[in-house]
């Protein structure tokens, strides 16, 4: 076991269900910080805990562990775990009881996070606070609503389930993702609204304590023709506008959407420059391999002193977290899980 390893700039992917000798000769290089884990890492809730127990088991202090987990279609765990809905769900109970939707927003955080943490994940990149505009396939029902009053609304009362359940919150896609018709994953999407307009996008994120921000691989030429991930107007703009102060995660850098920043070296180097703290690499083991042998970014200690804020929240699961034996017989996950049940 390695001691004494600061935590690195990247976030990487594993391979399948344990680890490979690749996977541990990545995962202990000091340029790796986090892991991010996908479907094919998962079988049932105990290979997951093993998993999970492995990668922890690995580095000291231990890599933090994160997952796009947030309900509806974006929910990489599903059999043994409780299958949550989609936002929009909240969004349309909102219409009807506002007080109804907070409450299942609540409980959605909550479960979402207990589960998680119980099989030793860290951490959830959750919410999205994209608008639905109704024009973005690849936002669609992920999104809260339209309106960015009910989404901070009910982005909030999430947040406080998350943090109920042990874990931080990670507002995603700044400025603004659900304008754009193109999907980032497979193309450049380009957002030409004014500044006025997307201010509207903003609201959340303004009006929201996030731990974590993920901005989009989307253009606004309105401030910069660079990606906002790779532009530090766009990042400075989160930072002293939004007056935020935690983590920024790129999106993922082998997404098609980071591929005007040129190379993966490129691209790295561009998202780092802009201000982004964590860099996410996924599905492609190449790119982390190359990034691992010619990436030499400056230390930046004030950047890497901000992940172990992803570990633990304020709640049930911050310091240790249940176990879902724990969990299962708990009152509040109980009535928590009667709530999204009865959505």
């Amino acid at each position: 076991m390695n001691t004494n390893v600061a935590y690195g700039p990247l976030m990487v992917d594993v391979e399948g269900l344990t680890l490979t000798a690749a996977d541990k000769r990545r995962l202990l290089h000091p340029l790796v910080g986090g892991v991010i884990l996908f479907s094919r890492n998962y079988k049932d809730p105990v290979q997951l805990s093993a998993l999970t127990q492995e990668i922890h088991d690995l580095r000291q202090p231990p890599l933090p562990i994160t997952v796009d987990h947030e309900g509806g279609r974006v929910q990489r765990f599903r059999e043994g775990f409780t299958r949550l809905p989609a936002m929009r769900v909240l969004g349309e109970l909102h219409a009807k009881d506002p007080v109804a939707a907070d409450n299942a927003a609540e409980a959605i955080g909550f479960v979402l996070a207990a589960e998680l943490r119980a099989h030793g994940v860290d951490f959830s990149f959750t919410p999205v606070l994209d608008l639905d505009w109704g024009r973005s396939g690849v936002i669609g029902d992920r999104s809260f609503s339209k309106d960015p009053q009910i989404v901070s609304r009910l982005a909030a009362a999430l947040i406080r389930g998350l943090k109920q359940g042990g874990m931080g919150s990670c507002g995603k896609h700044f400025p603004g993702h659900g304008w754009v018709e193109a999907d980032s994953h497979v193309a450049i999407p380009v957002d030409e609204r004014s500044m006025a307009e997307i201010e509207t996008d903003m609201q959340p994120y303004h009006e929201l304590a996030l731990d974590a921000v993920m901005p989009a691989h989307v253009i606004y030429p309105v401030l910069d023709e660079r990606p906002a991930g790779f532009s530090p107007r766009w990042l400075e703009k989160l930072r002293l506008e939004c007056q935020f102060d935690g983590i920024i995660f790129s999106d993922d850098l082998s997404m098609e959407g980071a591929s005007v920043a040129g190379s993966i070296v490129d691209r790295a180097n561009a998202a780092w420059d802009a201000g982004c703290d964590v860099l996410l690499v996924c599905n492609k083991p190449d790119f982390v391999d190359q990034l691992l042998a010619e990436w030499k970014p400056a230390a930046q200690p004030k950047r890497s002193a901000r992940i172990p804020n992803l570990l633990g929240g304020t709640g049930l699961g911050a310091e240790h977290p249940l176990s879902r034996a724990q969990l299962d017989a708990h009152p509040v996950y109980q009535a928590a899980l009667k709530l999204i049940q009865s959505l």
